[in-house]
């Protein structure tokens, strides 16, 4: 991690500490000593079945463009993906391109056709959450009574996602526009680069094209959306069940509704790139909100505690050890871009 990503880390872990002096950390010690070990032990195999769900999704884009590779490759290249998800503050995003790099040079085919595959997995997973993050705002407007201000900060975030949504959906099915934004975005490059203008323009375009050709294959492929999304509600369902058996083991457990709505606004909250993972902002943001939904502030505290150090903690520590595992090229890839 560069000096930038390091220091954004440090204060994202000091807003969490200062979230945790204002409740008490003698409460939220008391009510960590009474979390039940087998609920949380439950929670770990439940993210990693989650783990497990996401590599299946995954390998359905794969195998749609006859990309020839076996799961157990397939997962080593995702977890590391989400650990730079984790580390870096680019919305989340940062892992997409790492991942898509790994599968190239491991299956050895076109970077285009890998990336391919990346993009129409977070599509699969875009979908069920606009669902859901419709749904929770409505209720988050009836229920929670957000301030007004938050509400239309969460309207605004689902807006611009959806729009992203469907500007990547269109460069990929319509030819020409593929075209105009591929060189507007080279155009941008031709500042910082080097090398030959029309060297880049042509394998810009070449590359565009390999995309948007292996796009058209996956979106044509019926199995894609036919497992894919059903495959990706029940993810989202499974990381609602999470966070539910982690409140459990504190023996108080918070409606599904209740958990679904906070988990999709903290998840909106995290696509903000500022901090890696949403680190601080996402852990205050469920304390705030869960506490406002009637949960005892250090249970609140205590429960996100342990539901992050799951969610993120575990799976950033796991992908960081499946870096050997993928090679060290890998590394120096991440180490360029970030």
């Amino acid at each position: 991690m560069n000096h930038k990503t390091i220091i954004l880390f440090l204060i994202g872990i000091a807003v969490l500490a200062l979230m945790v002096i204002f409740i008490g950390p003698g409460k939220i010690e008391s009510a960590l000593k009474h979390a039940d070990p087998w609920y949380v032990a439950l929670a770990v195999i439940v993210q990693f079945f989650i783990y497990g769900l996401w590599t299946q999704r995954w390998s359905i884009t794969i195998h749609s463009l006859h990309i020839s590779i076996k799961k157990r490759h397939i997962f080593p290249m995702l977890m590391v993906g989400l650990a730079v998800n984790n580390i870096t503050p680019s919305a989340r995003g940062g892992g997409e391109p790492v991942r898509a790099y790994m599968l190239s040079k491991y299956a050895n085919v076109p970077l285009e056709n890998a990336l391919a595959t990346v993009i129409a997995d977070r599509g699969l997973d875009t979908f069920p959450f606009v669902v859901l993050a419709i749904i929770t705002i409505i209720f988050s407007v009836s229920y929670l009574k957000l301030p007004e201000l938050v509400v239309i900060g969460l309207i605004i975030s689902l807006v611009a996602l959806v729009f992203a949504f469907i500007i990547i959906l269109y460069m990929c099915i319509n030819e020409s526009a593929g075209e105009r934004i591929t060189l507007w975005g080279v155009r941008v490059v031709k500042r910082f680069s080097k090398k030959k203008h029309h060297e880049i323009d042509k394998r810009a375009i070449e590359a565009m094209i390999g995309f948007q050709n292996s796009m058209k294959v996956m979106i044509k492929d019926r199995r894609v959306l036919l497992f894919g999304l059903p495959l990706s509600f029940l993810i989202w369902f499974m990381e609602i069940t999470r966070v539910y058996i982690v409140f459990s083991s504190f023996g108080t457990p918070v409606p599904l509704e209740i958990i679904g709505a906070v988990f999709v606004i903290a998840t909106l909250i995290g696509m903000i790139p500022l901090l890696p993972g949403g680190l601080g902002a996402i852990d205050g943001v469920m304390i705030v909100l869960y506490s406002a939904a009637g949960v005892p502030p250090s249970i609140s505290a205590a429960a996100t505690i342990v539901e992050r150090l799951i969610s993120f903690w575990m799976t950033s520590f796991i992908g960081m050890g499946m870096l050997p595992y993928v090679g060290s090229g890998v590394m120096d890839k991440i180490t360029e871009k970030f």
